[in-house]
């Protein structure tokens, strides 16, 4: 009889967003909350049917990677008998962009990021796509348990256009304005956490998050850790 929940860890990818350091944020609070964690450093042993089994949560932080055809269907399977699965940012909203069932399972790909002004990028580096926007919570996140006693807030940091649909409870939104020098004519509202529903499992994910300073933001880690709870499998 098992007596202990467990999470799955996978990071790796794009070192830009610190998969080990971001991660490492949240294994003890997995532990404090007592799940036994595995960390790997690939989707390779999402292809293990035995182990994928019993797995409770699934915390995914890996960006603009691969997954194998075994990989994906054994992440799927997993999902829809009852693990949760969750992330932030690229590390679940851009991670297989070649593998159009992942999306369809996430239910949000990122297509951009807007940055400043020309006129005020300095070389090539990530803080030329920091910008302040707020993250607005909407009614339903207002009385969702991820989100409930949270109000709307300000980050200067990667603000993600995603691609997404309406099979998403949305708990908050962000705006991308219309600047002068953007081709779009119009703000352009994106979710900016959500869950999804999808099979007996449930998937949370937020997309603030680039860097380690922005997961410490109260408000950013406040819902990631309650959306690692939401999402983890009742038992």
């Amino acid at each position: 009889m098992k007596v202990q929940r467990s999470a799955l860890v996978v990071r790796g990818g794009w070192e830009g967003h610190s998969p080990v350091e971001a991660t490492d944020l949240f294994i003890p609070f997995l532990k404090d909350h007592g799940f036994a964690v595995r960390v790997e450093g690939s989707p390779g042993v999402y292809a293990d049917s035995s182990y994928m089994t019993d797995v409770d949560l699934i915390v995914q932080c890996n960006t603009m990677a691969t997954i194998e055809d075994a990989e994906f269907t054994g992440l799927e399977a997993a999902i829809r008998q009852g693990a949760g699965f969750a992330g932030w940012h690229g590390g679940i909203a851009d991670s297989y962009r070649n593998t159009s069932d992942y999306l369809h399972l996430v239910g949000g790909q990122f297509a951009s990021h807007p940055g400043k002004h020309p006129d005020e990028r300095v070389g090539d580096g990530p803080e030329n796509n920091y910008v302040p926007y707020t993250v607005n919570i909407t009614e339903l996140g207002r009385d969702h348990e991820i989100t409930r006693g949270i109000d709307d807030f300000d980050l200067v940091t990667e603000q993600y256009w995603v691609l997404s649909d309406n099979l998403n409870d949305v708990l908050a939104t962000t705006t991308q304005k219309a600047r002068p020098w953007d081709p779009w004519h119009r703000e352009v509202t994106s979710p900016a956490v959500w869950t999804r529903l999808w099979g007996e499992g449930r998937v949370f994910v937020a997309t603030p998050g680039h860097s380690v300073d922005v997961l410490e933001d109260t408000n950013v880690r406040t819902i990631i850790e309650r959306g690692l709870l939401w999402a983890s499998r009742s038992t």
